[in-house]
């Protein structure tokens, strides 16, 4: 006998969340067995860290822009863009590439108001051909600016989750928690501010 439909069909965020997560670390665990073998999936393992290496940076690019274009936002924005470096560095990008703190100025809230522009702009563009706009260029509007900050955080979360299942173990849960991360940086974009 099959059971009868839930009343509230719709999911709830946290819900979603927690099933991805658990789905991520099922991966994560049978993914690890698959690269047993000699050279085996190393090279599209190298080719998604590198990927994510690139887009955390072009992300920590865009929210420099944004820092920049906004010094109000720079409190907010701040610890936000800082993560985005650790995660971008985690992946493999080197300490010492412009997404890096010191690189672009947000060891403070104050420094980072008086970031330069042409400090985001020095890594160059991702070679994966992305459609996000250019990471230099702010929204003269700060909730618009917020908004393309968000949006960014959710596609990229979003392009993370669906590569789990394709990388090894360790790769698929350095992932889901960087994914994870960038759906709370999603919501601390556009539900922490109100």
């Amino acid at each position: 006998m099959p059971f009868p439909p839930h009343p509230r069909t719709r999911l709830r965020r946290r819900s979603l969340l927690a099933s991805a997560a658990g789905a991520a670390l099922v991966a994560g665990c049978s993914a690890a067995a698959d690269t047993t073998g000699p050279g085996r999936g190393t090279s599209a393992a190298d080719r998604v860290r590198a990927r994510a290496a690139r887009d955390s940076e072009e992300l920590a690019q865009r929210y420099a822009a944004v820092i920049a274009a906004h010094p109000a936002l720079a409190a907010r924005l701040g610890p936000l863009r800082a993560e985005t470096v650790r995660h971008a560095q985690a992946f493999g990008a080197h300490p010492g590439s412009s997404a890096s703190p010191a690189a672009s100025g947000s060891a403070s809230p104050s420094a980072q108001g008086s970031a330069s522009p042409s400090a985001s702009r020095s890594v160059s563009p991702s070679a994966s051909g992305s459609a996000s706009p250019s990471a230099s260029a702010a929204p003269a509007d700060p909730k618009a600016a917020l908004a393309g900050l968000a949006a960014a955080e959710r596609t990229l979360a979003d392009r993370r989750a669906a590569a789990l299942l394709d990388v090894p173990g360790e790769l698929a849960r350095l992932m889901a928690s960087v994914a994870a991360a960038g759906a709370a940086h999603v919501y601390l974009l556009t539900e922490g501010g109100r």
